[in-house]
């Protein structure tokens, strides 16, 4: 990020606030005369240390921070609210997104055309409102109330009277987003607001009319966030015009973990058929393939036609002095650090090694760069993917660890406005499983997927 979108969070009275780094904090990279910033995570203030098998643990923190949308219909405001929200959330900052367009929804019902948009509505502008003020007042407390920390106020805001009802609740941090991309705006149109709820039921030729006539009745009274204006005060930010796991391993085979194994018999088959299956799900469009620096998942991206990049950042999860064992001989072995790891497997760290919630902060700065990319596709490890899609489905910190993703199996990730579409495909190659869950409880399924045949003849 640079200079003109840092900004501060917004606080509740009485509470601290976080600060970004400063140019003689570590945090900022120089290169010539361009400084490249890369925020701190909220670790210090966030987590604290408590013991030699926990490297940090999430206690009550002090900042409540409110974060508002603002900006003209299918602008991406909603995208943005929910990546928030879902990053914030991954890295154990407890975040959660009030759509002032449910409680509409839920106050006035679904199926409302474009007039109901209309400033001139008197009855409709005071029933919208009622909307928002109840979004509002439920916000506030959350905040007040649970151990939340960041709450994303998400609805237009489009006035300025609207804004200073808000800020008469909270001080604020404002995220203005702004598209003058005719464009981009009908595609968000076609491929968010259609599949709302607003639009069950319409054919998608009279939703887009509708849809852009609502618009137009918003930007009628649209009033833009304005460093020079009555808002100068306020902090604010503007936006404009906005995997597969490797194939079994003879580690896997014989039940143990970590390592740096090569793929057994049926890994290799399984590499050798991958380039085929990609081209069956995902046609002929440009491909990115990332893969860790250990040779079980280079050797299975090694047939696939189309640049590879190697990331450290990506290696499995450290077992430390496990790495190389089997589940049996860490409990015969370490039988205290077995105990300790099932009793809480997401900050446990093995001796010498790492825990989850380590590996979640080294797996940041891929986050930020898949969010960058397009068509990317990660050839990793257990471990790393769990958490990796633990990110893009919001799981908590205590299901990350038990998420389960089998060898032979690619898992496709669409982003969308309110989530992540999933889907699983899974290719006829036998494979082990490596699956290990929480004990006490009753293994899950495999995830409900589409089956690929085998393009090579399976021995």
């Amino acid at each position: 990020m640079n200079n003109d979108v840092v900004a501060r969070l917004g606080e509740i009275p009485g509470h601290r606030t976080a600060h970004m780094a400063q140019p003689d904090e570590p945090n900022c990279l120089a290169s010539g005369t361009t400084q490249k910033w890369y925020h701190r995570p909220f670790r210090p203030a966030q987590w604290r240390r408590a013991s030699r098998t926990t490297k940090w643990r999430a206690v009550s923190c002090p900042h409540r921070s409110p974060l508002v949308m603002v900006g003209l219909p299918a602008r991406g405001k909603t995208y943005i609210a929910q990546k928030a929200s879902r990053y914030l959330n991954w890295l154990g900052i407890l975040t959660r997104v009030f759509n002032v367009g449910d409680y509409r929804r839920k106050f006035c019902g679904a199926e409302q055309r474009h007039a109901f948009f209309d400033a001139k509505n008197c009855e409709a502008e005071e029933r919208r409102a009622a909307a928002a003020e109840a979004a509002l007042a439920d916000m506030m407390e959350w905040l007040r109330t649970t151990e939340g920390q960041v709450a994303i106020y998400d609805a237009t805001n489009t006035t300025t009277q609207r804004r200073e009802m808000i800020q008469k609740a909270c001080e604020k941090e404002g995220v203005s987003s702004i598209c003058h991309d005719q464009e981009l705006i009908l595609a968000n149109i076609r491929e968010v607001k259609l599949s709302s709820p607003d639009y069950a039921n319409v054919d998608s030729d009279t939703a887009v009319a509708d849809f852009t006539e609502r618009i137009q009745h918003y930007a009628e009274i649209y009033q833009t966030l304005d460093e020079d204006g009555p808002e100068e005060r306020s902090s604010f930010v503007k936006l404009i015009d906005v995997g597969a796991k490797h194939g079994e391993t003879t580690h896997n085979v014989k039940g143990r973990i970590g390592g740096d194994a090569s793929l057994s018999d049926r890994g290799l088959q399984f590499a050798t058929a991958l380039p085929a299956v990609v081209r069956q799900i995902h046609g002929a469009a440009p491909l990115t393939v990332w893969t860790s620096t250990l040779r079980r998942t280079m050797q299975t991206a090694k047939h696939m036609d189309c640049p590879k990049l190697q990331w450290k950042a990506l290696d499995e999860l450290d077992a430390g002095v496990c790495d190389g064992l089997t589940y049996e001989e860490i409990e015969t072995q370490y039988p205290e650090d077995f105990c300790l790891r099932d009793s809480d497997k997401f900050h446990f760290r093995y001796r010498g090694g790492e825990s989850y919630a380590d590996l979640v902060l080294r797996l940041e700065p891929i986050i930020m760069e898949v969010e960058r990319q397009e068509n990317i596709m990660i050839i990793g490890h257990q471990a790393v993917l769990r958490a990796i899609l633990a990110y893009f489905l919001n799981k908590p910190h205590d299901e990350l660890p038990y998420l389960k993703i089998p060898l032979h199996m690619l898992i496709q990730l669409t982003p969308r406005a309110y989530g992540c579409q999933v889907t699983y495909y899974r290719v006829g190659i036998d494979a082990v499983d490596t699956y290990r869950g929480r004990p006490g409880t009753i293994v899950p399924c495999s995830p409900e997927s589409i089956n690929i045949p085998s393009p090579l003849p399976v021995e």
